[in-house]
């Protein structure tokens, strides 16, 4: 992972509070750690490692640092086939997941729909789209053995 991705991560954390405490701190350095291992997480085994270093963190602490990375799209959320998501430092540039629907493994795809396949859904259904996520489910190699 980039020091770039890093930095950023830091700096959303900085934004988002004048005080460095140490829960945030924490936090920040757990997402360093996922970002630099391409690892995704579930908020709730995110807040339950940090709860071993720090038992005092608050749930709540923890959720809104995540939402508020996702809202700086320094995070993704990655949505599962059977309703359930996860979390991925992904690093800003755009793409989509495809996700296994038996192990949950999780591929970045770089493929996207092309700009004039988004202007003419917009035309069709009279909406001026403003973004958009793709969410892509099957079966691993591994899984289909």
């Amino acid at each position: 992972m980039s020091k770039e991705i890093t930095d950023k991560i830091y700096m959303a954390f900085d934004e988002m509070s004048q005080r460095n405490t140490r829960p945030r701190r924490l936090i920040a350095e757990r997402l360093v750690q996922l970002a630099n291992s391409g690892h995704d997480f579930t908020t709730d085994d995110l807040w339950q490692e940090l709860r071993a270093v720090e038992p005092k963190i608050g749930r709540a602490t923890v959720f809104r640092s995540i939402e508020k990375l996702v809202d700086k799209e320094l995070l993704d959320r990655i949505e599962f086939a059977d309703g359930t998501h996860h979390y991925r430092v992904c690093g800003g540039n755009h793409h989509h997941h495809l996700t296994c629907t038996q192990c949950h493994r999780v591929v970045e795809v770089d493929l996207c729909l092309a700009p004039e396949q988004l202007n003419a859904i917009g035309d069709q259904t009279n909406f001026e789209i403003e973004g958009h996520s793709l969410s892509l489910f099957g079966r691993c190699e591994a899984c289909r053995s």
